[in-house]
């Protein structure tokens, strides 16, 4: 499942720390240490076509020209509250990205993607948004994130997340075929629960330490 517009980062150190991730005896302390570490690998890649100009500085041998990118023109989006453990590598990286949060939560029956906070920069018209969200499972989430965010006409829109399945990237491509998918594994498929199999299970409660 890969189209031009889903990119699988397959760096052996993302891949090798996915592992560690899925690995149920990891403990809360170092799954959300691998997921700083893995976010910030990940950053590498999404940012790779970031718009970059020319500024004049200052050697400590001459005057040149030098390339620099506009962080303030980023903006990383997060969908809560899972989204904040990618969203702190992403930073690290960019650390003058401006960062926007959206709050969704699945209803449990319907497994639809209910809003509850919806927070961003101003001007969101000249930026070029990162969403991040750690699973791509069902897809409404990322589907809803993304509508409300067209909303506010930025530059671009990219989707981040640590795993997806067939289902997610075919959902999302369904409803936003504009937006490029990065993620580390496209696993095997989605349980009756909206769970990915193999999968490392909620990453929200891996991350917080909840139940």
């Amino acid at each position: 499942m890969q189209s031009h517009n889903v990119h699988v980062i397959d760096h052996p150190l993302v891949q090798h720390k996915l592992s560690l991730m899925r690995n149920k005896e990891a403990s809360t302390n170092s799954f959300r240490r691998l997921l700083n570490e893995l976010s910030t690998l990940m950053a590498y890649e999404v940012t790779r076509d970031v718009p970059m100009h020319e500024v004049e500085i200052e050697t400590p041998l001459e005057t040149m020209r030098a390339r620099v990118i506009d962080g303030k023109k980023l903006v990383f989006v997060s969908i809560l509250r899972a989204g904040g453990g990618i969203l702190d590598g992403m930073l690290s990286v960019v650390p003058g990205a401006r960062v926007g949060h959206i709050g969704l939560y699945r209803d449990p029956k319907t497994l639809m993607a209910v809003e509850y906070y919806f927070k961003m920069p101003q001007n969101m018209d000249n930026r070029d948004v990162v969403v991040v969200d750690p699973m791509l499972a069902t897809g409404n989430s990322a589907i809803a994130a993304v509508e409300r965010l067209k909303e506010l006409n930025p530059r671009s829109i990219k989707f981040v997340c640590l795993l997806t399945c067939p289902e997610g990237v075919a959902a999302l491509q369904g409803a936003h075929p504009d937006v490029p998918i990065y993620t580390a594994a496209i696993d095997r498929e989605l349980n009756e629960h909206g769970y990915i199999l193999p999968g490392l299970g909620d990453a929200g409660d891996r991350i917080f330490g909840t139940k």
